[in-house]
């Protein structure tokens, strides 16, 4: 597809425009905010950037962003909206350049209305426009189970805008079947197909797709909701005043429903190549998605890893501006920890391997 030409991404002056990006474990998110970073047509664009885990992986993949236009926040931000979202985007706001766009991308396993409650019904509602939420689907690993998750299902539910990514990898009768499955969630959902994330950005940005009216409801229960935690004496205040903030909790409790927890490993000693590929034939099912940089002793390159489902991709790049390492996210269900840690351990030369490198 071809992108939007320069005159396509004028901005109207309306409140900082706002899109956010979600979609489950492995659907194209960071890919999706690649393309929209690489074909800006000169708009700047801030970018706020969440992961479930201790480890910034898609912070370190992400291009053509200055290092001060990144903001991050471990955790998964919808679970308690509080005062440091509003806080990272005050600073976008007052940054003294002039910021066009902002575009936050939310975890995979992210509850995408209470990050827009956030703007729709607190101080920030004032000063930003809720442009839209666009929610990727992985159209190759998607199944009907996937609506067992409670953040899958609110995705679709609250995205303006679905795209149906990794297309080319599924035949027309499935693609037509799981259209008809999200329009069943969804009625008169907007579905794009699309093939790594590609999109012309006249479709993604300024398109004026969320309609404030239609969660009225929604906002005006979560402030009674805050006001009965302010009237709370057990209730706790963060006290940021800064900006004289409305205090507000918008809490989810899908983490707890659907049960998915994150396992961070870090190392600084190389893997054996073959060794990992053994490691992830024998991977628990439980692992939804795994991401990470690594490090091997078969070579110098840096391997940037996605796991997602069941398919696996490595790719290559050089080390540049770190020292080379091994960083992983592990993202699923009833994950023990010691018992990855003892299989990664086998991933690594031995003494005697190494001895006769050297």
């Amino acid at each position: 597809m071809n992108n939007s030409s320069p005159s396509d991404l004028i901005i109207p002056k309306r409140g900082l425009p706002v899109t956010i990006i979600t979609g489950f474990l492995g659907s194209g998110k960071t890919t999706l905010l690649n393309h929209i970073l690489n074909n800006n047509q000169n708009l700047k664009i801030a970018v706020l950037v969440n992961e479930f885990g201790d480890i910034d992986i898609d912070s370190q993949l992400l291009t053509s962003v200055d290092q001060d236009m990144v903001q991050l926040s471990n955790g998964c931000i919808c679970c308690t909206i509080n005062d440091g979202l509003v806080e990272a985007v005050y600073n976008v706001l007052e940054k003294n350049q002039l910021i066009d766009y902002l575009v936050i991308e939310t975890t995979g396993i992210a509850d995408p209305l209470p990050i827009m409650l956030t703007f729709l019904g607190t101080e920030l509602r004032d000063f930003t426009h809720l442009d839209s939420v666009i929610t990727l689907v992985d159209a190759s690993e998607f199944t009907v189970d996937h609506f067992e998750s409670e953040a899958e299902l609110k995705q679709i539910i609250y995205g303006d805008i679905i795209l149906l990514n990794k297309s080319d990898l599924v035949n027309p009768d499935s693609l037509y079947q799981l259209e008809f499955q999200i329009n069943e969630i969804k009625e008169n959902a907007r579905i794009v197909r699309c093939q790594n994330a590609k999109v012309p950005l006249g479709l993604l940005l300024d398109v004026g797709c969320n309609y404030k009216d239609i969660y009225q409801g929604l906002i005006e229960e979560e402030i009674e909701q805050n006001q009965r935690d302010q009237e709370d004496p057990e209730h706790h205040d963060h006290g940021h005043d800064r900006h004289n903030h409305e205090h507000h909790h918008h809490h989810s409790s899908h983490l707890d429903n659907d049960g998915f927890i994150s396992i961070s490993y870090y190392s600084h000693r190389p893997f054996l190549l073959a060794e990992f590929q053994n490691f992830l034939e024998n991977l628990s099912g439980n692992v939804f998605r795994a991401k990470g940089l690594l490090w091997f002793l078969d070579s110098p390159n840096k391997y940037i890893f996605q796991l997602s489902g069941k398919r696996c991709t490595l790719e290559v790049e050089e080390w540049q501006g770190s020292a080379p390492g091994n960083q992983i996210v592990f993202i699923g269900r009833d994950l023990n920890r010691d018992d990855l840690y003892q299989q990664l351990e086998l991933c690594y030369p031995s003494p005697a391997t190494l001895a006769n490198l050297t």
